[in-house]
């Protein structure tokens, strides 16, 4: 799975909102960056050729949809994020979040219960 620009990943999150999405539905749902209709639809088709996007063609307009799902992104996000900024270990990232008080000893004991409930 190559690797998503920031503008890119923000578009990927309308499209797996929308679901289905026209160039100008795209448009419609990024109000406050107001991006070029030609610069939005580049970038789509780059979407399209990294293999997250595929469309269903209208005559000359092209409807596209997400190829793949969110859960599915978000998996091999993280995963590489653990593996590059915590040496591939998930205690190093809860240690991270703990340290910088972004984790509650609530929230830990909840994870920890998941866990628990998991091995049984």
């Amino acid at each position: 799975m190559q690797k998503l620009t920031n503008k890119e990943e923000e578009i990927m999150h309308v499209l797996w909102k929308l679901e289905k999405a026209f160039v100008k539905d795209v448009m419609a749902e990024m109000k406050d960056e107001n991006p070029h209709y030609n610069t939005l639809s580049t970038i789509i088709r780059n979407l399209e050729e990294k293999g997250y996007v595929s469309h269903t063609a209208y005559g000359n307009t092209h409807q596209y949809f997400p190829k793949i799902k969110k859960e599915e992104y978000r998996k091999g996000f993280m995963k590489n994020a653990i593996d590059n900024y915590f040496n591939s270990s998930y205690k190093n990232m809860v240690s991270m979040f703990a340290k910088e008080e972004k984790i509650s000893a609530d929230e830990l004991r909840e994870i920890l219960e998941t866990i628990e409930k998991r091995g049984k």
